[in-house]
């Protein structure tokens, strides 16, 4: 795992945050799913309908970046909603069959770890043989999965968006048959502006540092009109460093950085760094002039003392015949 998947990950885990990101995408920014009603869930773990816990073993290295379940408001041991993330510093150009299959053995373990329930209570009397083979019965019910991708650079996210994107049908005819599967995408690229003020945390700033990266004037601007990156989290700096490609001087304060000083720091730096290679430049410039303008001195010399024709000697100083006259005059 690469530091940028390490960092945004653990950036992810919090709760605030996480359910920032659930909001924006499906409520539009209303605060309808509470963080404190987050819970959780490891990658090989599995919540069986209506709060029985389980386990059961996924597939080697299919294990998502983030998993927690949403708690109904009546009850906190009920899990109505299991909502995940996947954190893409990079397009991955086959997500959706990705998140394809993490949902699909979400719903899977869901199947399995109802029917363990119901061989372990015995509760099969009454139930039709359909009900019993399969293990799920007619009033069984899935919990819904959403799977989100979460873009952590400025870039367009030029992947396919469904599954139907990464398919050739030679007859349309068929594309109705084929079931398709579409991603959930939050890319800080297609993000206007306004939008930002729908985010209720400081994934409002990381977002949108990471849409203006390479726009020194917008972010100019953006320091200008949100106070948030004066007292911005470290967590979330150390997201915006590593995934905008920043090298910054970070001085943690209870907590927080501030980042405006911190660019204007690394602006500082970058202009004594640049006077500094203008000098050094400027410098070798002048010695290379020098040891022309000797050279040019040297050859008009062995022109006047007949050593050497002033077509030879223009050739040699890189100059018109006229321009080589010029110079013996002086």
């Amino acid at each position: 795992m690469g530091k940028r998947d390490i960092i945004t990950k653990d950036y992810m885990k919090d709760n605030k945050i996480f359910a920032d990101a659930f909001n924006f995408l499906i409520y539009g920014g209303r605060q309808v799913i509470a963080p404190e009603k987050l819970h959780s869930m490891d990658s090989v773990q599995v919540m069986i309908p209506y709060g029985t816990g389980g386990t059961a073993d996924f597939p080697p290295g299919k294990y998502r970046d983030g998993l927690k379940y949403l708690a109904a408001m009546t009850d906190d041991t009920k899990a109505y909603l299991i909502l995940g993330n996947e954190n893409q510093s990079e397009v991955h150009y086959a997500m959706p069959v990705r998140n394809m299959l993490y949902d699909a053995m979400q719903y899977a373990s869901q199947v399995e770890q109802t029917a363990k329930l119901h061989r372990w209570t015995r509760d099969g009397k009454g139930h039709s043989a359909g009900e019993f083979l399969s293990g799920f019965y007619r009033e069984d019910r899935l919990i819904p999965v959403i799977t989100l991708v979460i873009c952590f650079h400025g870039d367009r996210w030029d992947g396919p968006l469904c599954i139907h994107d990464m398919m050739d049908f030679q007859e349309e005819e068929i594309r109705p048959f084929v079931e398709n599967y579409h991603i959930h995408l939050i890319e800080p690229f297609s993000i206007q502006e306004e939008q930002f003020d729908l985010f209720q945390t400081n994934l409002r700033e990381v977002l949108s540092f990471l849409k203006y990266s390479k726009d020194r004037k917008k972010l100019d601007h953006l320091f200008h009109e949100n106070a948030g990156f004066q007292h911005l989290e470290y967590k979330a700096a150390r997201v915006i460093m590593q995934c905008a490609n920043v090298t910054l001087t970070l001085k943690e304060e209870e907590g927080s950085v501030n980042m405006c000083k911190a660019i204007e720091d690394m602006k500082k730096k970058e202009r004594e760094e640049g006077i500094i290679i203008g000098i050094r430049e400027g410098k070798r410039e002048g010695i290379k002039e020098g040891i022309k303008e000797g050279m040019v001195i040297t050859l008009c010399s062995l022109v006047r003392d007949g050593l050497l024709s002033l077509e030879e000697a223009a050739c040699r100083a890189e100059m018109t015949n006229g321009e080589f006259e010029i110079k013996m005059q002086q």
